[in-house]
Parts: C-alpha cells; structure tokens; sequence
C-alpha cells in the first residue's frame, strides 16, 4: 500500500498550516509546515549577515542544510535543526519573516528544500501545508486542496499570529506587506504559487477553524485512500 499523502496550498494567512496540523492529528498522519524549512534559511542568513542573493544563500544551505526533525511519540511534533541548532520562535520574528519571500523565490534555494522535502513524504502518511505541494513537491499526492481568504481576513489572523508571538506590527504594515508577499510569492518564475488543476478550492474568509478541517477530513475519508 502507497503512503497517503494530502497537499495543502495556499497564500500566507489562509490557515493551511493550523488547518493542516489538525486534519494530520485527527487522521494520524506526520505533518510539515514547509515554510518553516525557508523561515530556517532566511534566519540562518540573517545571522551570518549572508547577502540575500542566491549564489550565497545557495552557497550557505550546501555548508548548513536544515533538518526535519520528529519527535518519536508525536508524528505533529516536529523541529527544524541546523547544525544541532533547534530553531523555534525565532523562526518568526519580523526580519525573518521579511526576508523569506526573496528566498523562497530563489531556483537554487527551492530545488534543495523541494528534495527534502520530498524526502520527508516518503514512505509516511503526511498532511504537508505550503505553497507548491500540489504542484511541484507531491503532485501525485492522493488528496489536493487550497485554501485561501480575503486579504481582510488574512490580515486580521496573521496580526492575532505575530501579536501572540510578541511581534509587535501594525495593520496597515503588515496588510502591504501580506500584499507584497502574494505578489512575490504567484509571479516569482519557479514554483510559484498556484493551484493545481485537481486540486479542490475552500474560501476560508467566514470559516472557523473546526469548519475548515471538517471539510477537509470528510473528502478524505469518502475517496478510498489505497
């Protein structure tokens, strides 16, 4: 039996990444939050003052590739590692998020982290959440939905996000920036953000939470997964 794989796309706030790790727990699947393998690079960059261009950042993950780490009880429970690094809430600090859309842009950046990734899924159930999952990273995946919502709502979620974190941002900052970010994240020439044709769309701007995964959770169960 094949390894059931659900890709789950969508632009920054639309609440892939909580809707994902949900549906992975109900469904006893690992989980990835891919983005956190890029806010990794960016924080690794930022630290060592490397240029944000691609040749040197490129240069920076072949010298400190990171790593999906899981905790052996819990398949939800995962950490990013560098060079024995655990890295947590320092992952979304502001300049980090700031300087992740560039670098996820970069061809060479996404090739590296695209393998990883890839690898990760192999051979395991997975709930995996980004932006090319269903396009670039699991296109045969079993199960392909993306999720989106209005720039009002995203905005509004992300803001709750940082403010919990600490990250002190306000609206109109974070609303250009989201904008910026989507802008970057559909033009950019590889992999970029997009739905795939057979994946199914879900407009979150009204939904909770429970409601999302809900959906999720009942168009999995109905279609034979092996």
């Amino acid at each position: 039996m094949r390894p059931v794989h659900v890709a789950i796309d969508g632009p920054v706030a639309s609440g892939k990444s909580t809707v994902a790790r949900i549906l992975a727990d109900r469904l006893g699947f690992a989980f990835l939050d891919t983005g956190a393998l890029y806010r990794a690079v960016a924080y690794q960059a930022l630290e060592q003052d490397i240029p944000l261009e691609e040749d040197p950042v490129d240069k920076l993950i072949g010298q400190h590739m990171p790593e999906v780490v899981l905790d052996d009880l819990d398949p939800l429970t995962y950490r990013i590692r560098i060079d024995g690094k655990l890295l947590g809430q320092e992952l979304f600090a502001l300049p980090v998020s700031q300087a992740v859309s560039p670098i996820a842009a970069m061809p060479k950046v996404r090739q590296r982290l695209v393998g990883a990734q890839r690898a990760f899924a192999e051979g395991r159930d997975v709930v995996m959440a980004g932006r090319d999952i269903g396009t670039v990273v699991l296109p045969d995946a079993c199960f392909k939905f993306y999720l989106t919502a209005s720039i009002d709502a995203r905005v509004e979620r992300r803001l709750l996000e940082l403010h919990a974190l600490g990250v002190l941002i306000d609206r109109q900052t974070l609303h250009e920036e989201i904008m910026g970010r989507d802008k970057r994240d559909s033009t950019r020439t590889v992999s970029p953000l997009a739905r795939a044709s057979d994946a199914i769309e879900i407009d979150t701007s009204h939904m909770t939470v429970d409601m999302v995964v809900a959906k999720l959770a009942q168009a999995v169960r109905v279609t034979p997964q092996r």
